[in-house]
C-alpha cells in the first residue's frame, strides 16, 4: 500500500470514529449553564411554576394517561411518578424503554398539561428546558385550545387550535427545533414548520429558553431571545387563536414524522424543565 493510500485510509478511519462517537454521545442532566432570560420591562408575570416544591403541583398539572397516542407514536403516556416528577428544582419528564426490543407500546413516557387548571389568552409563554435527543425522540412544548374535546370540551381538533412553541425531531437533527400552528378553515390548515438551528451542538447539551409571544395580531417565536418566526392571526378563519389556551409538555417516542428509535437511541430519555412562566402586558 503506498503512503498516499495509507493516509487516506487513516483519515477515513478517524472520520468514522468521530462520527460514531458523536452518534453515541450521552448527555448529562441537568446542565449548569446560567439563566439570563428577561421578558422585557413592559411585561409582568401572571403565572409561573418554578418547580421548587418536592412534588408536582396538582393545581397546575395533570399527568395525562393516553395508552393509544396519536400520530402512530410508539410510547404510552402513563400517569406514573416514574415518568414525570419534581426533583432538585426541576420538572423531569422521562421516556423509558420497557423491553429489549423496539416497537409499538415498548416505551412509557409523560404528557403533562395545565388544561382545566391554568389557561390564558395572549401574553408571553416561556419555558427554560434541556431537551432530550436521539433517533425517534420527539419532545414538545405546546398549547391547545381550552375547549378541546380531548379534556372534556366540545371542540374537536383542529378547530380547537394548536400552537407548537417547540418540537424537536431527533431523527432529523438534535440541534434544530420547529415552530408550527394548526387550525380549521374549511378543513385542516397549518403554518408549516419554521426552523431554528443552533450554530453547533445539540439542544440536549444545555438549557435554552423557548418563547411564544401572542397578541391579537400575530404569534412570534423566539429561542434564547432570538426571533425566528412570526405569523399573522388577524385574518378571516383564524378565530381559534383568540381564545384561551393551556400548556402541554411531553416526550413522544416514534411517530409519523419523528422516525423510529433503534439500538442507537439511548434510554431513558429526559426533558428537564427549569421553569414555565406566563407574562402579560402591564
Amino acid at each position: 500500500m503506498n503512503i498516499r493510500l495509507l493516509s487516506l485510509v487513516i483519515i477515513a478511519l478517524i472520520i468514522t470514529i468521530k462520527a460514531e462517537t458523536s452518534t453515541n454521545t450521552i448527555y448529562s442532566y441537568p446542565a449548569h449553564n446560567s439563566d439570563a432570560y428577561t421578558p422585557g420591562t413592559q411585561w409582568q408575570m401572571v403565572w409561573a411554576d418554578e418547580f421548587n416544591a418536592n412534588t408536582l403541583n396538582p393545581k397546575n398539572w395533570t399527568r395525562q394517561e393516553l395508552l393509544k397516542p396519536y400520530n402512530e407514536e410508539w410510547e404510552q403516556y402513563v400517569n406514573k411518578k416514574d415518568n414525570a416528577y419534581v426533583k432538585d428544582g426541576y420538572l423531569i419528564l422521562k421516556a423509558i424503554h420497557t423491553s429489549k426490543t423496539h416497537g409499538d407500546k415498548q416505551y412509557t413516557s409523560a404528557r403533562l398539561h395545565t388544561g382545566g387548571k391554568q389557561q390564558w389568552q395572549y401574553g408571553k409563554i416561556v419555558a427554560r428546558i434541556q431537551l432530550p435527543y436521539g433517533k425517534g425522540i420527539w419532545p414538545a412544548f405546546w398549547m391547545l385550545g381550552a375547549d378541546i374535546d380531548e379534556i372534556g370540551g366540545n371542540t374537536p381538533w383542529p378547530k380547537s387550535g394548536e400552537i407548537d412553541i417547540l418540537e424537536l425531531y431527533g431523527t432529523k437533527s438534535n440541534g434544530v427545533v420547529e415552530a408550527n400552528m394548526h387550525w380549521d378553515h374549511n378543513g385542516h390548515q397549518m403554518m408549516g414548520a419554521k426552523h431554528f438551528s443552533l450554530k453547533k451542538g445539540a439542544f440536549a447539551e444545555a438549557f435554552h429558553t423557548f418563547e411564544l409571544e401572542w397578541n391579537k395580531k400575530e404569534l412570534i417565536w423566539r429561542v434564547d431571545g432570538v426571533e425566528y418566526s412570526r405569523a399573522a392571526i388577524n385574518k378571516e378563519g383564524m378565530e381559534e387563536f383568540h381564545k384561551k389556551y393551556y400548556i402541554l409538555l411531553n416526550i413522544a417516542v416514534g411517530g409519523t414524522w419523528a422516525g423510529r428509535p433503534d439500538s442507537s437511541t439511548h434510554f431513558p430519555q429526559y426533558m428537564f424543565v427549569d421553569w414555565v412562566r406566563v407574562y402579560q402586558k402591564k
